[in-house]
This record gives C-alpha cells, structure tokens and sequence, in this order.
C-alpha cells in the first residue's frame, strides 16, 4: 500500500511536462505580445523623432568679427606683384610694290602661237598615260591590288569551296623516325580560286612543313562570293601525318 503525500493547495497532481504544456502556449503569447509592443516602440519613437525635427528651421553659422585683426592684411595696391605688360606688337611693314617695266617689242616673237586643245592632248598621249595608245606605267608607289594579299579576315557571303584535294607526302626521314604530326597552314586563294600563297601557322614538327605546302599550293578552290563578285581570302587547311601501322 502507497501513501500519497498531500499538502496545502497541492491537489495531488505531479508536477512536469503536463503542467508545463498547459501554461507554455499562455506564456508563449504574452512574450510575444510584449516582443510586438517592443518594437512598435522603438519604430515609433524614431518616426516622432524625424517629424519633430523636420519643422526646426536649419541652423546657420555666423562668424561675428569683434576684431579689425582678425580680417587680414588687405591686398596690395601697388604694382609690384603685377605681371609685366606685354609689348605691343608692332606694326607690320607693307609689302612693296612693284615698278611695271615695259617690254621692248623686240623681244616678243610675231609667229609665236598657243596650243590647241587637240594638240595638247596629242602631247600626252605620247609620253605614255594611255590616251594616245602608250603603254601603261604605274608611278612609283602605286602597288597593284591584284598581287597585294587580303587581309586575315574577309567578309564573305559563300566560302571557297575545294575542288581539287592532294595529300601530302609523307616524309621518308619522318617515316623511318616514326614521326606523326600535324600542320596546320593559311592558304591565299584569289579571285578565280587559284593558290597564291601558303604560310604555315602552326606544326608539330618542322620536318612536315615542306610536305604540308607542296600539297597546298596544288589546291584548287572554288572563289569566293561577296556582292555578287568573285573575293580573294585566306583559307585554313589542316594536313595530318600519320604512319598506317599505327593505331
């Protein structure tokens, strides 16, 4: 048989997590009623701040001089801290006339007599600008465009396209070595899709340079097209060597 202690205003009940959950909901409330008053202080006390200040007049400043020291030294009213004058430009001789002096009629040739416009152009077409059938003559500095190369970048509206593909030889010294490589050149490809030039851009061996070039200079492109004309470009072609017993 248990006894059950029991004492004044306690009603038997053990205390613990059933007591707690009845009470915590009631007190969970108020803090948070109190948290929310909290804050609604603070943001209102800083709103009643700004509108009592924002009806004070700005304060100014004013510096009251009660000294005639305090101004200063006055500036100088002598001339001695004044830049120079500048001279006064002089002025300008008039050029000098010249004296006619009659000529003597004796010197003026009676049979002397001006070039027609048909004859002048006879005279040019002699010393060779093509007029009057010479030979044509580019003046020193004047480059022909056909030889000159495009630039890097073309704008093109149909690329080149090959016509005609030969691959590169493989170097005998580069096959006895066991050599593989890859060479990748620039090929200049003018306006009726003939090779110009050739650079090489990049190789892994110098060895298949030769090989690489040969090959492309044997190339034959289609040209290509910007504005309904044929453009001369660079095209980038890529030659691999590689040996057939290797895998």
């Amino acid at each position: 048989m248990v006894a059950v202690a029991t004492g004044g205003g306690y009603n038997g009940a053990q205390y613990g997590a059933i007591e707690l959950k009845s009470v915590g909901q009631r007190y969970w409330t108020i803090a948070l009623g109190m948290a929310i008053v909290i804050h609604l202080a603070i943001v209102g006390s800083y709103y009643l701040v700004e509108t009592l200040h924002a009806d004070e007049p700005p304060i100014i400043r004013v510096r009251i001089i009660r000294d005639i020291q305090d101004l200063g030294l006055p500036p100088s009213i002598t001339k001695t801290n004044m830049p120079p004058p500048l001279p006064a430009a002089a002025p300008k001789a008039s050029p000098a006339k010249g004296v006619p002096v009659p000529v003597p009629d004796v010197n003026v040739n009676a049979e002397q007599t001006l070039a027609s416009q048909s004859e002048m152009n006879e005279q040019v077409g002699e010393i060779g600008d093509g007029v009057g059938g010479g030979e044509n003559v580019l003046e020193p500095g004047i480059e022909n465009h056909e030889d000159v190369p495009p630039e890097i970048f073309v704008p093109v509206e149909k690329d080149p396209v090959v016509v005609k593909r030969v691959e590169p030889k493989f170097p005998q010294l580069a096959m006895r070595a066991g050599l593989e490589g890859r060479v990748l050149v620039n090929i200049w490809v003018d306006k009726e899709g003939k090779v110009r030039q050739v650079v090489v851009l990049k190789s892994d061996a110098e060895i298949f340079n030769e090989a690489a070039i040969e090959a492309a200079k044997q190339f034959v492109f289609t040209p290509a097209y910007m504005n309904n004309g044929p453009v001369s470009v660079w095209v980038q072609m890529s030659f691999k060597f590689k040996l057939a017993d290797k895998k």
